[in-house]
């Protein structure tokens, strides 16, 4: 079975960096694309299996414009060959406010959430949760 195919929305190198060798260790082909405008124009390319975006990039809500965007419930957008792709989002928000929030299917279309500083072991361990398994 092919590796798992993960696209990394992350505009910080040194995070980009470490959750590649955390991901490219246990067998995943990992792509890495520093903002989310360059991670919407290279997943028609990449046609990712999973999705790790991080939630502040070029804005502090970057991440959420771009998990709406491929989460378009529109029939003739470009990413919705891509809607049901799970999405891992990456947040130091949890541990810098008392804000708390989960996956909601209309304001914020994610799969789940990894809170950074990221442990490569709760990484994996969601990573596998959502592509299932027998993939990786």
């Amino acid at each position: 079975m092919p590796a798992a195919k993960i696209l990394i929305i992350e505009d910080n190198p040194d995070m980009a960096l470490a959750l590649c060798m955390t991901l490219e260790a246990e067998g995943y082909q990992v792509n890495v694309a520093s903002s989310g405008e360059e991670g919407l124009a290279r997943i028609h390319q990449i046609n990712p299996d999973l999705i790790i975006l991080d939630v502040m990039m070029e804005t502090s809500t970057a991440g959420f414009q771009v998990s709406l965007q491929l989460r378009s419930p529109d029939p003739k957008s470009q990413y919705a060959p891509y809607r049901h792709v799970p999405i891992l989002m990456l947040t130091a928000i949890h541990t810098t406010t008392s804000l708390r929030f989960g996956p909601d299917e209309v304001y914020l279309p994610v799969d789940d959430f990894v809170d950074k500083p990221v442990d490569p072991d709760v990484l994996l361990d969601k990573v596998r949760g959502l592509l299932g398994s027998g993939e990786g």
